[in-house]
């Protein structure tokens, strides 16, 4: 098996006694710490209307990020296009390549990213119109809409640049062949989905279409890793991580809880039933542990690529978390299978 490269999806959690401030300065130190330590990509999320979350409007995040590193590339996991204008979009991206030559990356989604009330302060919503927006993006990038269209004469500018590679994400069947039918990219979202993996990344390469941006299919796998020292340590910070998704699952967005009062909440029967259920989709513990599983899922997907994502309370924790990953990562032999 083929060692395959690591990225980050940066969801820019704010933990309970930290800022948004601060929040978004540790995504800019996190992003230079994983490219020294060889991560490829450096992704942020759209979310709107959650307090726990500080990474609204992910363009802004890219430039800035872009802007203080020299070599990640650094893109949108993703922009969610339902909630966007898509020549606004086209035209931010362009200009956002126009500033950083060969380093970003769009990654579009058709999610919400938000709850009803925050969709509709938005922009009307409607998902199945996600296909179409996607091709009106591409037209009025390379400003050749049709003579009897609307849109005619109109251009995304920048147009001296060209619109950076496009990833479709998605968690289905349905999402991977479409993102092959265009010769794009794709990233399966295994941090949340509940859906095997494996079907749709099969489905993404079986109807690949090769284009110029991706003469052959690439496909990313995003997991969920909490990684320490031990796998005491790791568990005791993903008790951060499991008491948040179980707010999230109530609506509830406040700050990622510290792992001291994680460790003290009382859970009923219910209640880590959730939990156990929930821990499928997230990999904890020290490198021993992880760098197994993630070998596993590399070999029963063939993920050409691990995007990592990492909620815990602290920076530290998380800079931390990423940095044992790598260094396990790299120092393991490819197809290995170490014991806990």
């Amino acid at each position: 098996m083929t060692r395959v490269p690591l990225s980050v999806l940066d969801l820019a959690h704010i933990g309970a006694g930290f800022s948004s401030t601060q929040t978004l300065a540790n995504s800019v130190d996190l992003a230079r710490r994983v490219e020294r330590l060889g991560y490829v990509r450096h992704w942020f999320a759209e979310h709107h209307s959650m307090p726990s979350i500080a990474s609204s409007a992910p363009e802004i995040l890219i430039a800035h990020v872009a802007a203080h590193t020299s070599t990640i590339r650094v893109g949108s996991g993703g922009i969610m296009l339902p909630n966007h204008a898509p020549l606004r979009i086209a035209e931010a991206f362009h200009t956002l390549e126009a500033l950083h030559p060969d380093r970003i990356d769009l990654g579009i989604g058709r999610a919400p990213g938000s709850d009803r009330a925050a969709m509709a302060a938005m922009r009307p919503f409607d998902a199945e119109q996600f296909p179409a927006q996607l091709q009106e993006l591409l037209m009025l990038s390379r400003g050749d809409a049709p003579a009897d269209h609307p849109f005619h004469g109109v251009r995304a500018v920048p147009s001296d640049v060209p619109l950076p590679p496009i990833w479709i994400l998605g968690s289905s069947g349905a999402s991977a062949r479409f993102a092959g039918s265009l010769g794009m990219g794709y990233a399966f979202a295994r941090h949340f989905s509940p859906a095997p993996p494996a079907p749709p990344l099969r489905a993404y390469r079986e109807g690949f279409q090769p284009s110029e941006q991706f003469p052959e299919p690439h496909a990313i796998l995003a997991v969920s890793v909490v990684c320490a020292p031990t796998d005491d340590e790791a568990e005791f910070e993903a008790g951060a991580l499991d008491l948040s998704w179980l707010r999230f699952r109530r609506q509830q967005f406040g700050p990622i809880p510290t792992p001291e009062e994680a460790a003290m909440y009382e859970y009923d029967d219910v209640e880590r039933a959730f939990v156990r259920e929930n821990r499928t989709r997230h990999i904890v513990g020290s490198p021993a542990t992880v760098v197994p599983q993630l070998e596993a899922l590399v070999e029963e997907t063939g993920a050409n690529e691990l995007m990592i994502t990492t909620m815990v309370h602290a920076h530290a924790t998380r800079a931390r978390s990423y940095e044992l990953l790598m260094e396990a990562w790299q120092e393991a032999p490819a197809g290995s299978r170490r014991e806990a």
